[in-house]
């Protein structure tokens, strides 16, 4: 009898740890490559307090999160850009209904080497770089240096809200060369003295320069005071309200603790954008 129950127990524990693994609920995210560093961290977090949990993340950029929610293929995507009327219907069309919740604020942040000495460049000045009609570091106060234009691939949101906060939706010089992430940004600036790039505030660091828009710095008060002319929300989209897991997990990152890591990974909280009461853009 007792050689059959030492038999039986492992058989008992594997079928309950089985059970157990069944019940945990799956999260998939995929989308922009800005919201990437905080949905890391915060996966990070959550799985560290609910170890049933499994969560995939990819990026592949705003564009494609969304087109992976209309697809059913992703629980949440996220995204550094606003969903698109077209996409909306589209999604519609397939019995998906886009649901979004900002979980950030983001400024974006025009970078050059740091042996560049250009500190400070105008909203009209980037928008005539990347058009292509100044083409020389010396138009704008710095060497005579052909300007080496490094920009966002179509289909990322950051290129989105670049091309409408600073280009007026414009067209990019086809000399720009573009780029898949924010990272690939940063690496591309940081090894060329000429080039000019732009990335998520939580992607600075110290291989490249932050340049001053108009004077203005970008920072976490500039970004939601209005100050600073090139800032966005971030966002997560679902479809419908989120259920399950997946809405335990938005809540934890909608909550002071998630927001707490928002604000680690150099993005700005959604409560101190709350707080704050934005000047009115004239």
């Amino acid at each position: 009898m007792r050689k059959q129950l030492r038999r039986f127990i492992p058989v008992v524990l594997c079928l309950l740890a089985c059970a157990g693994t069944a019940l945990a609920e799956n999260i998939v995210i995929k989308g922009s490559t800005t919201v990437l560093p905080i949905a890391q961290a915060a996966l990070e977090a959550y799985m560290k307090a609910n170890p049933g949990t499994n969560i995939s993340l990819s990026g592949g950029g705003s564009g494609e999160g969304i087109k992976a929610l209309i697809d059913s293929s992703t629980d949440i995507a996220t995204s550094s850009r606003g969903i698109k009327d077209g996409e909306v219907e589209l999604a519609k069309s397939k019995g998906v209904n886009p649901t979004s919740a900002t979980v950030a604020v983001d400024a974006i942040v025009p970078i050059v080497h740091p042996k560049n000495r250009v500190r400070d460049l105008t909203i009209d000045q980037l928008s005539q770089i990347y058009q292509g009609k100044i083409t020389n570091w010396k138009e704008v106060g710095g060497d005579d240096l052909q300007i080496v234009v490094i920009s966002r691939d179509s289909s990322s949101g950051t290129f989105e809200s670049w091309a409408e906060l600073v280009l007026n939706k414009a067209k990019v010089t086809p000399r720009a060369q573009m780029q898949a992430s924010n990272g690939a940004i940063v690496q591309a600036v940081s090894k060329n003295r000429y080039a000019l790039g732009y990335i998520g505030l939580g992607y600075l660091d110290k291989t490249t320069k932050a340049l001053t828009v108009g004077g203005v710095p970008a920072s976490a008060r500039t970004a939601v005071s209005g100050e600073y002319p090139i800032s966005r929300p971030l966002y997560f989209y679902t479809n419908g309200a989120p259920k399950g897991e997946t809405e335990r997990f938005i809540r934890f990152v909608l909550s002071p603790a998630g927001q707490k890591i928002v604000a680690k990974t150099g993005f700005v909280p959604t409560l101190d954008a709350v707080k704050a009461k934005p000047k009115q853009k004239k």
